[in-house]
């Protein structure tokens, strides 16, 4: 039996990053990996190879729809698809072999094979037992199957599989219409495939406001994407995906179907049951508001419990724990989770959205500024979207602010800064910022919930 402080079971980004803090808060730490290379999905399939992509994609789609207008003149453009994954396979190793040199670096032990409870205290991996008065586990999520469309990992796949397609589909249909959906359709629509999104709900993106995603949706649209809103898929045969809309059937002609309708907590083979821990009514692991299971000394994070099923959520709770299992205060404010779609342009929202502040009941200001009214943006063919600040009408603080526009996964940083820290929207809008710059948008937004925008009517 090989006895430690901390086993921390997973290493994607909230595992390691857990075992990471620990080691640095001088606790002897185990972080327990079943597969060949650290990262997790995150860095293994996941968030790094799929931003690789859309980044080659979009400099393929300016070479092709934009150099010329910048008197760039190129004599042909031709995709090597080959060379395009080859570079995102040199992305995902360097950075999972960066994570490789930090756990050696800070002395954490890498265990690998599958981890299953033998007790609360207790794991067995592979042939070995390792003990310790702390688990984490944080083995984070899975695709969710369709059963009306079941994988077969070839023609009805996962993103596991659509970030490494062979050759172009030639029609590329993707069933669901949130993050990962119009990622990698965005990604494909690029390298030459006709793309259709096939979405359940009235709207894709569902939890950003209409207006929002009116303006998102009209974006996507010009890159050549087919949406299909309120269309709940039946059945995929002989290339053709199957869906119905208010009683009538529609047919969407597929040579590869991405089913990408969420994820879920995988737990699998983890022997729950031995250890005590219980599961709520969707199969996440139960836990307190310190991350706590229902069994002694056995914390777990990330998209295994309750909240958003994003890496930097994941990595909060890693860091949190650490500190907690170590005597430390540690904190995450759940509440101000900033989410992403990284196309072009991306969306990225944090806190209330207005939709959701007035169905709520509240009473809020909202102010707005579009980056068509900014030089940097008009500058850098960066002009479509706006953003949106949500304010409490009497008090003036930030409750909420949404972004469309090139660059909002960066510019949306700064907002979760000012409402960590309680800030207003008159705060953000006297805040100086460099011009020019597209995060001038962001502070005219604040300004304009004060009807105070400087460049705008």
């Amino acid at each position: 039996m090989d006895t430690f402080d901390l086993i921390v079971i997973g290493a994607g980004p909230g595992g390691y990053v857990c075992a990471f803090r620990a080691s640095q808060l001088g606790l002897k730490v185990a972080l327990v990996e079943k597969r060949p290379s650290l990262g997790g999905t995150c860095l293994n399939v996941g968030c790094i190879p799929s931003k690789a992509l859309l980044h080659s994609s979009e400099q393929l789609a300016f070479a092709r729809g934009h150099a010329a207008s910048h008197g760039i003149k190129l004599s042909s453009v031709e995709l090597d698809l080959v060379a395009l994954m080859r570079r995102k396979d040199s992305v995902v190793a360097k950075l999972v072999g960066g994570i490789a040199q930090l756990a050696k670096a800070r002395k954490v032990e890498v265990v690998p094979g599958e981890a299953s409870f033998v007790a609360p205290g207790t794991v067995a991996v592979g042939g070995r037992k390792l003990s310790a008065k702390a688990v984490v586990i944080a083995t984070g999520s899975a695709p969710v199957e369709l059963k009306a469309v079941p994988f077969d990992g070839k023609t009805v796949v996962s993103s596991d599989e659509a970030i490494a397609f062979g050759q172009v589909p030639g029609r590329l249909v993707v069933v669901g219409g949130g993050a990962i959906g119009l990622e990698l359709g965005s990604v494909w629509a690029r390298l030459g495939s006709q793309v259709t999104v096939v979405e359940f709900l009235p709207k894709i993106v569902a939890t950003f406001d209409d207006d929002i995603v009116r303006a998102f949706s009209r974006a996507l649209e010009k890159q050549g994407l087919k949406i299909e809103t309120n269309a709940k898929v039946t059945g995929f045969s002989k290339g053709i995906l199957t869906a119905e809309r208010a009683g009538q059937k529609l047919e969407f002609a597929a040579d590869k179907v991405l089913v990408a309708v969420g994820r879920r907590p995988y737990t699998d083979k983890l022997g729950l049951e031995k250890a005590g821990i219980a599961l709520d009514e969707k199969q996440r692991i139960k836990v307190d508001s310190r991350l706590r299971t229902t069994a002694p000394g056995v914390w777990a994070i990330g998209d295994v419990v309750a909240g958003p099923m994003l890496a930097h959520k994941a990595e909060e709770d890693g860091v949190a724990v650490a500190e907690w299992i170590a005597g430390k205060a540690g904190h995450v404010n759940w509440d101000l989770v900033p989410a992403v779609v990284y196309t072009d342009p991306e969306v990225a929202s944090v806190g209330l959205g207005e939709d959701a502040a007035k169905a709520r009941g509240l009473s809020v200001r909202v102010g707005k500024f579009s980056f068509a009214a900014n030089g940097r943006a008009i500058a850098a063919d960066a002009a479509e979207g706006f953003v949106k600040i949500i304010a409490d009408s009497a008090t003036d603080r930030i409750l909420g602010a949404q972004i469309l526009g090139r660059g909002a996964s960066e510019l949306i940083s700064e907002v979760v800064t000012h409402m960590e820290y309680g800030g207003s929207a008159e705060d953000l809008g006297r805040t100086i910022h460099a011009h020019p710059t597209l995060s001038e948008a962001v502070r005219e937004a604040g300004l304009a919930v004060g009807k105070s925008a400087i460049h705008a009517l």
